[in-house]
């Protein structure tokens, strides 16, 4: 009994890795997956992906793009290519590794010397990307998750693990999955510390995730990536990452599930299930490093430099809810308010893939975010991001489904004198659910000048992803 029971366990955890990957697709089954050893338990899981970009831009004011000005861009881009292997040998322990691209251009995201243009015999950025670590970690079951000899759920599990993860706190988006987003992307500001203090959205440390009965729990401390931006030196305030010898920083994520449970056996969220799921959740997280940002003030003949702590929180609440019957329609909706202190004044943008530079000879007015298609990011202060999506009645095609979905963003930051709104709208077509898909998205984002609105700018976004 226990023998069978053991290998029940086992198998119901070999298939959640599958289920948390494989949402709206009836073919995909158990995945790429290699067993050393037919008789033994242990197995490799193995899952690889490219989501290519082709885009249409409105860059910002004043913006160079290959060293010409430019009012829009044209592109074909790579926004991620990459393989993860999840390994297990024994029902208690597994490992998990993630490695490769993301956001290479026609001249950017290469590396240095990448390739000759043909311009002059000059070099670009654009070329030669490097291949680099995502996740790699070790996890142990203190107490197993799986089920009673009576077929009911156990009431508590408790995992350990340690290594470079992506069990974040804050919000269900800290930890979302690449692989099944509603809108094209995530708006960014849900990895809080991307690449400045951590590993695009991966921190070095130890981590427990579980759940008590329909409390689903992660904790982490970790040791942030060093960051040493030099603050500016001026009368006001203003806070930036510099966090010297790096203090450890505590991140958590409980959120309490109404109906069905998802997994947790792997930290990747999802964003819709395309009608295979019935979820309903409420969560609340965050994220605290004591002195990991600092700003320098002039006091008279002095120079003050302050540490600041840096103190995130997250509420939100996601749903996916099939109706429909045989239609099987659904609704996904997700929305998330975000409380930031990142310290006085301190102010983030960012341009995804960007490609343009800014053009010293305008006389215009810039966008203070930056050129190209930068915009306003996060900072101390508020965010609220809601997203919703209803997947349309199967056609014809039963497999082939149409799912229109739109976003709104309101960023009110300090170091901004008025409340900034975003808005995304588009439609995910789905051949075999997320497995192979396409994505059209309308982005518009304002334009900040002297920390107002001036205006908006567009970006349109065409995604193919496929997955297996």
């Amino acid at each position: 009994m226990a023998t069978r029971t053991l290998r029940n366990a086992l198998a119901t955890l070999a298939l959640v890795p599958v289920l948390a990957f494989a949402q709206g697709s009836e073919i995909y089954g158990p995945g790429l997956k290699l067993k050393p050893n037919p008789e033994k338990d242990a197995f490799v899981r193995l899952i690889f992906w490219n989501q290519i970009w082709g885009r249409y831009i409105e860059n910002n004011p004043g913006t160079l793009v290959n060293g010409e000005a430019a009012d829009q861009t044209f592109d074909v881009g790579i926004r991620r290519s990459r393989f993860l292997a999840f390994a297990q040998v024994h029902p208690r322990y597994r490992i998990v590794f993630h490695a490769g691209i993301n956001n290479q251009t026609f001249n950017t995201g290469g590396v240095p010397n990448g390739g000759i243009t043909g311009n002059g015999g000059t070099f670009t950025s654009g070329k030669k990307p490097g291949l680099f670590v995502h996740d790699a970690w070790n996890e142990y079951d203190v107490i197993a998750p799986g089920k009673r000899e009576d077929g009911s759920a156990k009431p508590f599990s408790l995992t350990l693990g340690t290594g470079l993860h992506y069990f974040n706190g804050v919000s269900r988006m800290g930890s979302a999955s690449t692989l099944n987003f509603l809108a094209v992307d995530a708006p960014i500001f849900n990895w809080y510390a991307i690449e400045l203090g951590d590993q695009f959205a991966r921190q070095f440390g130890f981590f427990a995730k579980g759940k008590l009965s329909k409390l689903d729990y992660r904790l982490a401390v970790n040791k942030p990536f060093a960051t040493g931006n030099t603050p500016p030196l001026s009368a006001e305030a203003v806070a930036v990452d510099n966090n010297g010898k790096s203090n450890a920083a505590y991140s958590g994520y409980l959120m309490w599930q109404f109906l069905e449970q998802e997994s947790n056996v792997l930290p990747f969220t999802v964003g819709t299930y395309v009608g295979t799921k019935k979820v309903f959740n409420i969560g609340a997280g965050f994220y605290n490093q004591a002195q990991g940002t600092r700003s320098r003030v002039i006091n008279g003949n002095d120079t003050i430099t302050q540490k600041h702590d840096i103190n995130l929180f997250g509420f939100d609440v996601y749903a996916d809810i099939p109706f429909g019957g045989e239609k099987n329609m659904a609704v996904t909706a997700y929305s998330v308010y975000y409380l930031h202190d990142w310290g006085p004044n301190y102010y983030r943008t960012v341009g995804i893939m960007n490609e343009g530079t800014n053009d010293p000879g305008f006389l215009g007015q810039r966008s203070s975010a930056g050129a190209g298609n930068a915009r306003p990011l996060l900072g101390t202060g508020n965010i609220w991001y809601t997203q919703a999506g209803l997947l349309l009645p199967k056609g014809i095609s039963g497999k082939m489904r149409l799912q229109p979905f739109a976003a709104y963003t309101m960023k009110d930051l300090e170091a901004l004198d008025e409340p900034m709104g975003f808005m995304d709208a588009g439609f995910n077509l789905f051949f075999d659910g997320h497995h192979a898909k396409l994505t059209l998205q309308y982005s518009d984002r304002p334009v900040v000048v002297a920390g107002k609105k001036d205006g908006s700018r567009g970006e349109v976004i065409l995604q193919a992803q496929i997955y297996l």
